[in-house]
């Protein structure tokens, strides 16, 4: 099928795009700009070569109507602000591009009628901080952060859609999502910059935030294959974690990041890099996406040396 990925050069939209295409799928590739294809590198622009890109900006209604008017069968929509800190920094930004775009994609699907089924990528964040458990997707969901206040409200966006017009939707809410490419904002690739900095300087003593913390560590590629799922059989109206029920410290990644990029430096803690609002504990019940067939192929210890091998 014809198949719309917003936010396709996205550090998840690319993988996305190679599977669907690998898969026999038509993919149109939005982009807030096609001048961002220039970052993709050699490599991503050989392999999406058959991808159809399109400027689509999320808050520019034309382009959401212009790419919306190829007439995809489905639409992923991934595109966001997809850093914690980047929302935290500029929380009107967040809202604009998480839950207005959000709201606009929906608004031009149902103008235009289309019998287009819907999978919006949002996040385990939602849930919030007072679960000491893996989350279910029963679980209320308590956001503690703009960036998860803001899926959430995207959620309830696609959610009153497919209530009021019996659209076909689906909600992929994505624990931490870890591999090669993963951008430099979010915590696994900090580190390891933070730590081959050190190792470059002789420093033993490296710079870090809070490391009690404990997170899904879902490699990129796993995640792709989830979503691929989900697209094809999901169930209308569904909403399910993209996860594996298996946590561990943010000390333990530390660890192995200084081990496998081979500096025996120590952590030592930055007020500045401390989070207010950081959750606790970060894990989900994956059991309704592995019912679909989808098993995780990478170990956290084999995403975490892939990701430091692409650095």
């Amino acid at each position: 099928m014809k198949v719309l990925v917003t936010g396709a050069n996205g550090f998840v939209g690319k993988w996305l795009c190679a599977d669907l295409l690998a898969r026999g799928h038509v993919v149109l590739g939005g982009v807030r700009s096609l001048t961002e294809l220039a970052d993709l590198g050699a490599e991503w622009r050989r392999q999406l070569e058959p991808v159809i890109w399109l400027e689509m900006d999320l808050e520019q209604a034309e382009e959401i109507d212009a790419a919306v008017g190829q007439g995809p069968e489905a639409v992923v929509h991934l595109a966001a602000v997809a850093s914690g800190s980047q929302a935290r920094d500029n929380p009107l930004q967040a809202w604009l591009v998480n839950c207005l775009g959000t709201c606009a994609l929906v608004h031009c699907l149902e103008r235009r009628g289309l019998e287009t089924r819907l999978l919006l990528g949002s996040t385990g964040e939602v849930y919030g901080a007072e679960l000491t458990r893996p989350a279910s997707e029963t679980d209320p969901v308590a956001p503690c952060s703009p960036y998860a206040a803001s899926k959430a409200a995207a959620e309830l966006a696609v959610q009153e859609y497919s209530r009021r017009l019996s659209a076909d939707t689906v909600i992929a809410r994505l624990f931490p999502v870890v591999g090669p490419g993963q951008p430099e904002t979010l915590v696994a690739t900090a580190l390891a910059r933070r730590i081959i900095s050190a190792k470059q300087s002789g420093l033993r003593e490296i710079p870090v935030g809070n490391l009690a913390p404990v997170r899904e560590l879902i490699d990129v590629r796993d995640a792709s294959v989830a979503l691929c799922l989900l697209l094809e059989r999901g169930d209308p109206g569904g909403l399910y974690n993209v996860a594996r029920g298996e946590g561990l410290p943010l000390a333990t990644v530390f660890a192995a990041l200084v081990e496998l990029i081979g500096w025996s430096g120590v952590g030592v803690p930055e007020p500045g890099l401390f989070r207010r609002g950081d959750i606790p504990y970060l894990v989900g019940d994956g059991s309704r996406v592995a019912a679909l067939g989808w098993s995780p192929r990478y170990q956290w210890q084999a995403t975490l040396q892939d990701l430091v091998a692409s650095l």
